[in-house]
C-alpha cells in the first residue's frame, strides 16, 4: 500500500489548523484548480466524527466522485478520514496536529490502493502517487498561507473562537 507522509509547519494556533483541516468550505476554496465540490452530506462547516461528504471533481482529466466519513477524531490532535465510495480501492487520510514553540506542526499520512490490479500498481509507479503527493502538498500550501495570514476568518464559523 503506497503512503504519502508530510510535514508541514504553520505559525499558527493548532485549533485554527485542525480546524481549518476539517472545514468543507475550505477544502472548496483549497481545490478550486480541480473544480471539486461537496455535493453531498456536509456541504459546509466543520465535519466532525461519523459524519460523510461527497466531492465531485476533475482529477487526471476524469470526473471524479468521492465519498469520505470521518472515522477518528481527537480535537484538537488527530483526526482521520476514510473513502467509502471512489475510484480508488481505498483511502485514509490520518491528520496529525502537535503544538511547537512557533505554532503547529501538521503531519499528513496518506495511504491508498489504487483499483484494477496490475493496471493500478503501475498506474501508482507511473504517476499517481505523485499526483497525490503534489495535490497534496499544494492543499497544505494553501491552509498554511490562510492560518498564517488570517485569512481562516473567511472560511471557520462568524463566532471562532
Amino acid at each position: 500500500m503506497p503512503v504519502i507522509r508530510l510535514e508541514t509547519h504553520i505559525k499558527a494556533n493548532r485549533k485554527i489548523v485542525f480546524d481549518l483541516s476539517r472545514s468543507i468550505d475550505f477544502q472548496s476554496e483549497a481545490v478550486k484548480s480541480s473544480n471539486e465540490r461537496a455535493v453531498a452530506g456536509k456541504t459546509s462547516g466543520l465535519i466532525g466524527l461519523n459524519e460523510t461528504v461527497t466531492w465531485h471533481g476533475k482529477h487526471l482529466g476524469v470526473r471524479q466522485h468521492l465519498t469520505t466519513r470521518m472515522t477518528d477524531f481527537d480535537l484538537p490532535n488527530f483526526f482521520a478520514d476514510e473513502m467509502e465510495k471512489g475510484a480508488f480501492k481505498s483511502i485514509r487520510h490520518e491528520h496529525y496536529f502537535s503544538t511547537t514553540e512557533e505554532g503547529t506542526l501538521m503531519k499528513d499520512v496518506f495511504k491508498f490502493r489504487a483499483p484494477l490490479g496490475i493496471l493500478g500498481w503501475l498506474a501508482n509507479k507511473l504517476f499517481l502517487k505523485s499526483y497525490m503527493t503534489n495535490f497534496l502538498k499544494g492543499r497544505n500550501r494553501f491552509l498554511k498561507e490562510y492560518a498564517e495570514s488570517g485569512r481562516w476568518r473567511e472560511v471557520l464559523p462568524e463566532n471562532y473562537m
